[in-house]
């Protein structure tokens, strides 16, 4: 089971998880470590609670398969990938992101803020960064970090670009599983 890794992964913590899914905390512990087995509505309340599907909950843990498969969100116009699991180097996510969805008509509701910072650099194509007032266009090889109090939103400009990001807890929260 991966309940433990894809729970650490989105920094939640066992209270969290198990609030979401509806299970008592000391429950949801004991599924973790092996003590008590799983019944099918905890783990489809589990599997519900992270967004994942029920073979994606129990796929094997070990290092078998290799290939790192996209996550593919088109209501926010992305497609992700993890390139780092259960909590990256000092806690840290990095992910490449294929955006989609154009620059233009961004409101103030489509801004995001949350504590920490962001860093990011484009692959191919450019990206749009909203920071605040501003309106920042990145081309493929640069690169850009800024803290994420401040109100921000990430598009593509003239067709899909992507990008390499290093995110921080909260940022990985904020940005990967909204």
């Amino acid at each position: 089971m991966r309940i433990r890794s894809l729970r650490k992964a989105r920094g939640w913590s066992l209270d969290n998880l198990a609030e979401r899914a509806g299970i008592s905390p000391s429950q949801l512990s004991r599924i973790e470590t092996g003590h008590r087995r799983i019944n099918l509505d905890q783990l489809t309340a589990i599997s519900a609670a992270l967004g994942k599907s029920l073979d994606e909950l129990v796929e094997s843990p070990d290092d078998s398969d290799i290939v790192i498969r996209p996550d593919r969100d088109d209501s926010r116009g992305l497609t992700t990938w993890l390139l780092s699991k259960d909590n990256g180097p000092h806690g840290l996510t990095v992910a490449k992101m294929r955006i989609t969805d154009q620059a233009g008509g961004v409101t103030p509701d489509d801004l995001g803020v949350h504590p920490g910072r962001d860093w990011f650099t484009v692959l191919s194509g450019t990206v749009v960064l909203y920071l605040g007032e501003r309106v920042i266009r990145i081309e493929t090889g640069q690169a850009a970090s800024f803290s994420t109090m401040t109100p921000h939103a990430v598009r593509s400009d003239r067709g899909p670009a992507e990008i390499l990001c290093i995110l921080d807890h909260n940022g990985e929260r904020s940005h990967l599983h909204p």
